[in-house]
């Protein structure tokens, strides 16, 4: 089958076993570039890219990034060890004192775990 290059103009020959390999791997549509012209994309896509830059620990925290590594030496790297952070509250619902594993701001209703699941709609 002779088809026309879009980015070249010239016909190229489309063989049959090219289209049993391209039906083998799922490719449905016929390919819109001649040999040569598919090898030169390939070689641009893979040209180096500049370097990432570094992402900034925004509000959550985080900020890892693809940089350099950098000896921290004893010091903490962030990162979270032993059991996490408890915090008292009050449960709007009961009243009962209970144990929350954020920081409330008061924004929004505490619950306990019972009250929490009372709240929630069944099938989920």
């Amino acid at each position: 089958m002779e088809l026309l290059c879009e980015e070249c103009g010239r016909q190229f020959i489309h063989t049959r076993e090219k289209q049993e390999f391209y039906v083998s791997i799922g490719l449905t549509n016929l390919p819109k570039r001649c040999p040569e012209c598919r090898e030169k994309r390939r070689n641009q896509a893979r040209k180096p890219r500049a370097p990432r830059r570094e992402a900034s620990p925004g509000p959550g925290g985080g900020g890892f990034s693809r940089g350099p590594r950098r000896d921290f030496g004893d010091r903490d790297r962030g990162f979270r060890t032993g059991p996490p952070e408890q915090f008292e509250a009050v449960c709007a619902a009961c009243g009962k004192q209970t144990t929350l594993p954020f920081k409330p701001n008061g924004s929004r209703p505490v619950y306990c775990r019972d009250c929490f699941r009372q709240q929630r709609p069944m099938g989920r």
